[in-house]
């Protein structure tokens, strides 16, 4: 079936926050039955789209040119707190590759951020205590649900993470921050570190890709596991002859 140019836009837009499991910025009605959306719709989330693409394929200066597209846009409203949820878009990819830099996106939109981007600010960053799951993207309420449950009186002590928890996430970008979000809270098993890397290797996401082999080879050499360490930098030098071949 054909889609219409008005039809992608809102496709597109859903996809562009869809990618890092926030709700939808705009939802932008079907082309055959509403008036059509203004421009700076349509221009930003095929901005977000491709910085998205950019960011997780390594291509920092498409990526960089392709967010300011998008700020630009957003800017056209004078709204802070899409703003921030734009912002927000970009701390979530890059945390997918192990990028745990300081994200502000929520403070530079307050007090007009809603409660549902601060919650995602907080998971992204690791503060679980005393999140509400509600206020979570579905992908990620699971999570925060078990963790919670750990904590509770009565729960058994050192009940290792369940085998599924990644696995459970049908989105590959949402799993990869769960994951990384998991690691920087120390409580990602091997299992689950199996997963984040062989779903950025399936996507062909060179930059989460290199990131997540390379801080497995670092706890490889730790171990002295030498021959998983040799394979495992094998793999990072392929990942990097293609991406040379590619520039």
């Amino acid at each position: 079936m054909a889609i219409c140019p008005r039809r992608g836009a809102d496709i597109a837009m859903r996809t562009a926050f869809a990618l890092t499991a926030l709700p939808a910025l705009l939802l932008l009605a079907a082309c055959s039955s509403t008036p059509p959306p203004p421009e700076w719709k349509a221009n930003a989330a095929a901005a977000l789209q491709a910085y998205s693409s950019a960011q997780l394929s390594g291509n920092t200066r498409l990526a960089e040119f392709e967010f300011k597209q998008a700020q630009s846009e957003i800017s056209r409203t004078g709204r802070l707190d899409l703003m921030a949820r734009a912002e927000l878009t970009r701390c979530a990819v890059q945390v997918a590759s192990l990028d745990w830099s300081p994200c502000t996106a929520v403070d530079a939109g307050a007090p007009n951020a809603p409660a549902e981007e601060k919650a995602y600010a907080h998971f992204l960053a690791g503060q679980w205590e005393g999140l509400n799951p509600d206020l979570l993207p579905p992908h990620y309420r699971k999570l925060v649900v078990q963790h919670q449950g750990l904590l509770a009186p009565g729960a058994p002590p050192g009940d290792p993470p369940p085998s599924s928890r990644l696995q459970t996430i049908s989105d590959p970008l949402a799993r990869l921050i769960a994951a990384s979000v998991l690691l920087k809270r120390q409580q990602l098993s091997p299992t689950e570190w199996a997963v984040a890397t062989e779903t950025a290797s399936a996507q062909g996401w060179r930059r989460p890709l290199l990131a997540w082999l390379g801080m497995e080879m670092k706890g490889a050499y730790a171990a002295n596991r030498t021959d998983e360490a040799t394979a495992l930098q094998a793999r990072i030098d392929l990942v990097l002859q293609t991406k040379r071949k590619d520039q």
